[in-house]
């Protein structure tokens, strides 16, 4: 009875068994489908492509650059003064920090790059990104140099003559020890006493526009004339103005007035007798008396 009510299951109708063939066809297309048809879908863009390799490149930069504007920026700081929150901007080990601030509790300071390496002990790499906005004040990283006497040198004390230095020999640096004698000044006596041909006398530094009678003095202290130019000296009673006013510090118009003096006077005896006339002090007759005689 049971084996005839299981095979009444098995029995089908031509409708059902034709629905029955369709099903399975249906299924051995999907199956077949799903192995061996390819559904994935084809990349549409190309990533090693030159164009989207620059713009990845592009961004990439841009990020960067983000990143670094986000940071904090550095200034220049004195490393003596870093605080708790400057030292943790910074990256700066606690250890290293704890250092320095025993340190400076000790009322000591540090004033270069190697006394913050030595105190701290923080690494070359860690310094030498930081340490470029190290700031020491003015009096640490150009101190004044320290006073020499061995090297000081008094100029209102006249040295002997052999020590002196020969006035037509010296260099503009050597006349630049002179206090009050520049760059300037000291390459205008220089050029002064090439006009001359080499100075004469000491007193011809008086000539040189610019100097003040107290650098002369200072000067005529540690220089001296000691290979002298000749000067071939003019009669005064029987120069004319023209002649005079060849003379170094004397010009036509003085020179006229000085011509009209001897003249006046029919002659004159001494030098020292031009002081009558305006303008001629004692201290260029002096230097005139290199130029000019009296016979």
């Amino acid at each position: 009875m049971f084996k005839n009510s299981f095979r009444s299951h098995l029995l089908f109708a031509k409708s059902e068994q034709g629905g029955i063939l369709l099903f399975i066809v249906l299924i051995v297309v999907v199956l077949s489908c799903y192995l061996f048809v390819d559904f994935s879908s084809e990349k549409s863009l190309d990533t090693t492509s030159p164009e989207v390799v620059l713009k990845q490149k592009q961004l990439d930069s841009l990020r960067l650059a983000e990143l670094e504007a986000r940071k904090p920026k550095i200034y220049p700081f004195n490393p003596n003064f870093i605080t708790d929150y400057k030292a943790y901007t910074l990256g700066m080990p606690t250890e290293a920090f704890d250092k320095l601030q025993q340190f400076r509790k000790e009322n000591k300071w540090i004033n270069s790059i190697s006394d913050f390496k030595r105190v701290t002990g923080v690494s070359d790499v860690w310094l030498d990104s930081i340490s470029p906005y190290f700031k020491f004040p003015d009096w640490v990283t150009h101190p004044k140099p320290k006073f020499n006497k061995s090297n000081f040198v008094d100029f209102n004390k006249e040295k002997p003559f052999q020590q002196k230095i020969d006035l037509n020999k010296a260099t503009a640096l050597e006349l630049q020890q002179v206090s009050g004698i520049g760059e300037a000044l000291s390459e205008r006596i220089i050029k002064y006493r090439n006009t001359l041909g080499g100075f004469s006398d000491d007193v011809q530094l008086y000539e040189v526009y610019g100097l003040s009678p107290q650098v002369v003095e200072r000067t005529k202290n540690l220089f001296t004339v000691k290979s002298p130019k000749m000067i071939y000296k003019i009669n005064i009673n029987s120069a004319s103005a023209s002649d005079l006013s060849t003379i170094p510090g004397i010009n036509f118009d003085l020179g006229k007035k000085i011509w009209e003096f001897v003249k006046v006077r029919e002659g004159i005896q001494s030098l020292a007798e031009l002081e009558k006339i305006e303008g001629i002090t004692a201290k260029k007759i002096e230097r005139f008396q290199l130029y000019l005689s009296v016979e």
